[in-house]
């Protein structure tokens, strides 16, 4: 098969179009045939390297894959040429987290494409659990640009937070996949949508997806005009994925017994929390890691709906994967980048 592979890290130059070995399928998983695959940051931290981090070379990345099955091997009900998503999560199964729901605290658990073979190829091997079916009328692209940042937003809005109808929510970053899907589902919880991003195109699409209001977070002070539109109140919950850019002024635009629930750090990990404000004003400053398969259903039927549409800002061909990964780290974007085998 061919796949968009590197085997040194590096910037986006060590990407190498070519032929490799097709994927092996074990008992009880399926082979699918990769139509689309949509970027994450993830992706760019693999290619970079990680500290600590030792992943397998040469290295296929992409979580967020829509395809149609190939084979299956074992028993199952999905059959060959079924049009599915994948989920991104995968778990031993065994352990008590997994069986207590919370795959997602699994000791084992590990994204698609990044301790194994990804969606940028023609192939992927995946555990048959991991193949979600999707509607006819739903196409390749918008089904790879949906599950990754759906279900994390939906872990952290639904599950952490547990918003509720007629509450503030703040997203930072709309433009960013996060972001846009956090929008959509606020909205679809009932909740008053804010919304920060950077220039007025990406300001003028937040409105446009459902954000009451739009606050600039390069030229505007993000704390300031929360408070302002909330009539000094602030927000009760803040979606944070950003990272020491604006994770103090996330903290600080909280209401009293608010809820900042994070799940990136894109600009760094070294934030400052001022535990005063934390105790004083009994906020909660929830971590969220990825989701359940359980979550990504509930999220998914709100697609299947056409209640959610993912936002894709552009696509390109597998062979283009480090022009690609240039357009995401230029944060120019406004939605999914994704990638077409």
């Amino acid at each position: 098969m061919k796949a968009a592979f590197f085997d040194q890290h590096g910037g986006p130059d060590v990407f190498r179009y070519d032929e490799i070995a097709d994927p092996v399928v074990p008992d009880g998983w399926a082979l699918v045939r990769v139509r689309a695959c949509a970027l994450n940051h993830l992706d760019l931290w693999q290619r970079r390297g990680l500290e600590r981090v030792k992943i397998l070379m040469p290295h296929i990345s992409g979580a967020d894959v829509a395809g149609d099955v190939v084979s299956i091997n074992g028993p199952s009900q999905i059959a060959s040429g079924t049009r599915v998503m994948l989920q991104p999560g995968m778990s031993c199964g065994a352990c008590d987290a997994c069986r207590a729901g919370r795959e997602n605290q699994c000791r084992k658990y590990d994204v698609l494409g990044y301790q194994s073979a990804g969606g940028y190829a023609e192939l992927v091997a995946v555990p048959v659990g991991s193949l979600i079916p999707i509607p006819a009328h739903l196409d390749f692209i918008t089904a790879a640009a949906f599950p990754l940042t759906f279900l994390t937003a939906w872990h952290m809005l639904v599950t952490l937070a547990r918003i509720a109808a007629g509450e503030t929510v703040l997203v930072i970053a709309a433009g960013s996949g996060v972001g846009q899907a956090a929008i959509q589902i606020a909205r679809a919880k009932g909740a008053r949508v804010f919304a920060t991003a950077g220039g007025e195109a990406k300001l003028a699409r937040a409105r446009e997806m459902g954000a009451e209001a739009v606050i600039d977070h390069y030229t505007q002070d993000i704390t300031t005009e929360i408070r302002r539109l909330t009539s000094n109140r602030g927000a009760d919950i803040v979606v944070e994925h950003v990272g020491v850019a604006t994770f103090e002024k996330s903290v600080k635009s909280l209401s009293v017994g608010g809820r900042l629930v994070t799940c990136g750090a894109t600009t760094g990990f070294d934030a400052r929390l001022d535990l005063r404000l934390l105790f004083a004003k009994q906020l909660s400053v929830i971590g969220s890691y990825m989701g359940t398969p359980r979550e990504l259903l509930a999220a998914a039927e709100g697609l299947f709906d056409g209640t959610f549409t993912p936002v894709v800002d552009r696509t390109f061909p597998l062979a283009k994967a480090g022009d690609a990964h240039r357009a995401l780290e230029s944060s120019q974007h406004f939605g999914k980048i994704v990638l077409l085998p």
